[in-house]
């Protein structure tokens, strides 16, 4: 009961047809490209010191004060080995907000980006629906090779279609909010807004995406034809002599 054995056991990379098939993604892809759900955490937290030392001190004091902590932030991660891009995402968003206050002299503009942001992120997701290319179908197609007929299969487009209009609801409802704050110079409740449509939202929208990629891997997988007589005896291992 041996590396014979062993050789002859059933890869997970493959299926019965023999074709190669990649390994499910660990977790949401959503979720780890945006570097976790420690991400958002991470995220929140320059927001919060904000709001708080705007309502002690100046505007120019409360934007110092969320790039230091953004900076603090982005060092532990990367003492802790997180890649550079995933550790300094959330302090690239604190820049480029404190430096549009620095511009404007308003503190609500420190969400601004976020905003338009949102905006844009909407026309794209919900775009893509009108087209008949969810965007969340195309990224699925992208991490198997790109050359998988999903749009044929009503079944996956419409899984497709309900993810990514879950993504565009989500952007939809932030910038609608927030831009309705924004109007009426409510920096505090935007701090708010941003938190509570932040990470919650976010890992709702996840786990229906979660649930497209997991569809559509398992019908695709599902509607490929059966290995043929002569494939399932050339799979078999070879038999051993009894008399031994």
């Amino acid at each position: 009961m041996t590396q014979l054995e062993d050789e002859h056991a059933p890869s997970p990379t493959h299926d019965r047809g023999g074709t190669s098939t990649p390994s499910p993604a660990k977790g949401s892809p959503t979720l780890e490209s945006m570097g976790g759900t420690a991400g958002f955490v991470y995220s929140t937290v320059p927001v919060v010191v904000f709001v708080i030392a705007l309502a002690l001190l100046s505007t120019k004091a409360a934007v110092i004060a969320a790039v230091a902590t953004g900076a603090v932030l982005t060092v532990a991660r990367l003492v802790r080995g997180e890649r550079l891009l995933a550790a300094s995402g959330s302090l690239t968003g604190v820049l480029v907000a404190a430096g549009i206050v620095a511009i404007t002299g308003s503190a609500k503009d420190f969400f601004l980006l976020g905003i338009w942001v949102a905006f844009a992120g909407f026309l794209v997701t919900f775009g893509s629906v009108l087209l008949r290319r969810p965007l969340t179908g195309v990224a699925w197609n992208l991490l198997h090779g790109g050359t998988r007929a999903w749009r044929v299969d009503r079944q996956v487009l419409r899984a497709h279609d309900i993810a990514t209009l879950a993504v565009a609801s989500v952007l939809g409802a932030r910038f609608v909010v927030k831009q309705w704050l924004y109007v009426h110079d409510a920096a505090g409740w935007l701090a708010f807004a941003k938190i509570a449509m932040g990470t919650p939202l976010t890992v709702v929208a996840a786990l229906v995406v979660a649930w497209a990629f997991r569809t559509t891997s398992k019908r695709l997988a599902d509607s490929r034809p059966a290995p043929t007589i002569a494939q399932q005896e050339t799979e078999l291992p070879p038999s051993r002599d009894a008399s031994r």
